[in-house]
């Protein structure tokens, strides 16, 4: 008995050392694990055969701190030697291994499709480590457009409390693939796109993309997720994470000889990566494949990686679409600030005694002037930036300025306003500017939504502009991530909507907290007014940025030339006026600015229609065509509604777009009304000219339509 029970042991112990294969539920993916000799886990991962991701090793190295575990080497002549193990990456031998599939479909509370089908096959993997007899499981999802896989801490005495050095997952290239990047950092996410081969990255950083040298503060070879990746197959690749909750965000640190992308973890103020305590678990890291770009924008498994939504009740959950006093600020027309900053003494506490300056955006006669275009025209919300004392000190004098989010200046009526807005069924959204100060903004957070909800608010747009405050950290570490996800959880408290600037990237987790709108995180339309971004950025960031989630891009700019807004700026909106209502299709958010001025929509009333028409939330959407950095046209079916908008955004290069209707019903008439580039258009000369014609169109229609440089088009399709 002992000998067959010695026999079916070891028997078992050869098939868990074996690789393991994870075949996607439509047969088009292979995943294969195995650990090699040195006991190190590896995974690789096919598509139609062939590999998309080589042999990868996985697993993290840990710091030397608090209990040391070791073990005696044996056979040293001179004594028991003591040895600390601090790698979670070699060592392993497979103890347990299992297999399940899940197949469910689930209903967004807002979103790009009114329903998403979560299906995959799952391999969970339990490695122990011989010499320290700790315990890891690497989870594997197999999608039918991808992977995700995290790693996961069971509760165990040799592995309570543990800090991060860093993490070792690799995402090894077949080739020198072309890669759509950004270059690492901990801060900002506000750089353009780059698109070179992996071999020429360190190159153009040290070259700087955006024209200086690269701040990348770990490598010259660094680069940030979401990362897109085009093989010389042709397959698309976009690498990233999912559900990033309580550990620091990813960067990838590439080995530009082998093409090995390595990941790098975001550090605290002492070096750490990650403060953990088992059980536990990392967020997933997700790899989407296709030979078809349009596949990566539509894929849903970051989405599917999430948990389902934390709360009871979600019918206070709005999208919005919104104008606001912040464009006249960002062009240099108005201020934040109700003085004049140099006359200001620091520390100033009666602004009632302050002569206000001619500039100050946010007083109560401006913003009335908004409420009544938001009313006039269907919008649902005016947000308003600098309504709160402090911007003098802040701006002026001081970096650590902190705001206590409830303090008007003289010249804005909270409660005045309130029912003005309210008597025209117009919300005004908050703005919470923390100045990075986040304890700060921690200690005023409940007397700040208190604050919104006694005076009509329900949506606030929050940001982190600076230095973070404490000392050291970084805006995507740990710790700040912790409170991006506490202040979110603490607003839906009070039933209040949030969208983040300067944050870190989206990563899902809007299914799990819907009241996430939408964040920045990216270079947004604000910087067309300090230089421009390029033509092609519209067409890269919905394959990169946008994978995590939603974006608050604030498009809408009718007046490209900022010089006749403000006589000093003398940057150019890089896009053509067709462009900026395709950009309401083709950048998804359901929270959405329409963010010139009044008077600019007042003079292409007929262009404005669009943006008065195009809803924010969605049952369906389409790709229709997509290449990374040249063009995107999407088509979107509104929410309830048989009706169905379509948007292109074009780079710099004049194209014809080519698209067929057979998204419509079929045996229905439509109504389609097309505005596009006139024949003479350009973003840069020309960018003001426009053509709308109205056709009938059915399932079997057919449109050709010339795109010129920097341009596009937008289409409103309703039923006939």
């Amino acid at each position: 008995m002992y000998r067959l029970l010695l026999i079916a042991t070891c028997l078992l112990c050869t098939i868990l050392t074996k690789a393991q294969q994870l075949v996607s539920p439509n047969k088009q993916f292979v995943m294969v694990f195995s650990v090699d000799e040195q006991g190190k886990p590896l995974y690789k991962l096919q598509y139609k055969g062939k590999d998309v991701i080589a042999p990868s090793h996985m697993g993290l190295d840990l710091q030397p701190e608090g209990k040391k575990i070791t073990f005696e080497t044996a056979g040293n002549t001179g004594g028991a030697a003591q040895k600390e193990i601090n790698s979670l990456y070699d060592g392993f031998k497979v103890i347990d291994s299992k297999t399940a599939s899940f197949d469910k479909t689930w209903k967004p509370v807002y979103g790009e499709v009114n329903q998403i089908r979560n299906h995959y096959n799952e391999l969970s993997v339990t490695l122990q480590q011989n010499k320290t007899d700790r315990k890891i499981i690497i989870r594997f999802r197999l999608f039918d457009d991808g992977l995700g896989f995290r790693y996961e801490f069971p509760e165990q005495k040799n592995l309570t409390y543990f800090v991060i050095k860093e993490e070792k997952t690799e995402f090894a290239m077949t080739g020198d693939n072309t890669a759509f990047w950004i270059p690492g950092d901990f801060d900002t996410e506000e750089y353009t796109y780059a698109k070179t081969k992996l071999s020429e990255i360190k190159a153009k950083n040290e070259k700087g993309i955006d024209g200086n040298a690269s701040q990348t503060p770990f490598s010259l070879t660094g680069v940030q997720t979401p990362l897109l990746l085009k093989t010389k197959e042709n397959f698309y690749i976009s690498i990233h994470e999912a559900a990033l909750i309580d550990y620091s965000a990813m960067n990838l640190n590439l080995d530009d000889k082998n093409f090995v992308f390595q990941t790098y973890l975001t550090p605290d103020a002492q070096g750490n990566k990650g403060h953990l305590q088992s059980p536990c678990v990392t967020p997933w890291r997700t790899i989407v494949v296709s030979d078809k770009a349009g596949d990566i924008l539509t894929s849903k498994t970051i989405l599917n990686l999430n948990e389902p939504t934390k709360y009871a009740s979600t019918d206070w959950i709005k999208p919005m679409k919104y104008v606001g006093v912040w464009w006249e600020m960002i062009t240099g027309k108005s201020t934040w600030a109700y003085a004049d900053i140099d006359n200001v003494q620091l520390g100033v506490t009666d602004y009632s005694k302050l002569k206000p300056n001619e500039k100050h955006g946010a007083n109560n006669a401006n913003v009335k002037k908004y409420i009544d275009f938001a009313a006039a025209n269907g919008f649902d919300g005016v947000l308003v930036e600098g309504w709160n004392e402090g911007w003098e000190d802040w701006f002026g004098k001081t970096k650590d300025y902190v705001f206590d989010f409830v303090t008007p200046y003289p010249d804005f009526d909270v409660k005045g306003l309130h029912a003005y807005a309210a008597s025209k069924g117009v919300k005004i959204i908050m703005h919470h500017e923390t100045s990075s100060s986040v304890r700060n903004y921690e200690r005023h957070m409940d007397t700040a939504y208190k604050f919104m909800v006694e005076n009509g608010y329900n949506a606030v747009k929050s940001g982190y502009v600076g230095d973070i405050i404490p000392r050291g950290e970084k805006h995507y570490g740990q710790w700040i991530v912790n409170h991006y996800l506490y202040a979110i959880k603490q607003a839906a408290k009070y039933h209040i909507m949030v969208d983040a600037h300067e944050s870190v990237h989206m990563t899902g987790l809007q299914r799990t907290y819907p009241n996430l709108l939408a964040q920045e995180s990216a270079k947004g339309t604000e910087y067309e007014a300090f230089g421009g971004n390029s033509p092609d950025h519209t067409t890269i960031i919905p394959f990169t940025r946008l994978m995590g989630g939603p974006m608050d891009y604030t498009p809408g700019i009718f007046e490209m030339d900022i010089s006749k807004i403000n006589p000093d700026n003398h940057s150019h909106v890089n896009s053509t006026l067709a462009r900026q209502l395709a950009l309401y299709v083709t950048l998804y958010s359901p929270f959405m600015m329409a963010a010139d001025f009044p008077e600019h929509y007042e003079k292409y009333k007929d262009a404005f229609q669009f943006i008065k028409d195009v809803p924010v939330d969605w049952d369906d959407t389409k790709v229709l065509e997509a290449e990374p950095g040249d063009y995107i046209t999407y088509a979107r079916k509104q929410k309830g509604k048989d009706a169905w908008f379509v948007g292109r955004t074009n780079d710099e290069e004049p194209r014809d777009s080519n698209i067929t209707l057979d998204f419509l019903t079929p045996e229905k008439k439509y109504i389609a009304t097309i505005y596009a580039d006139a024949k003479d258009a350009n973003y840069k000369t020309n960018p003001q000219a426009y053509t709308i014609r109205k056709i009938e169109v059915s399932s079997k229609s057919k449109i050709k339509q010339a795109c010129a440089p920097g341009g596009g088009y937008a289409i409103s399709i309703v039923e006939k």
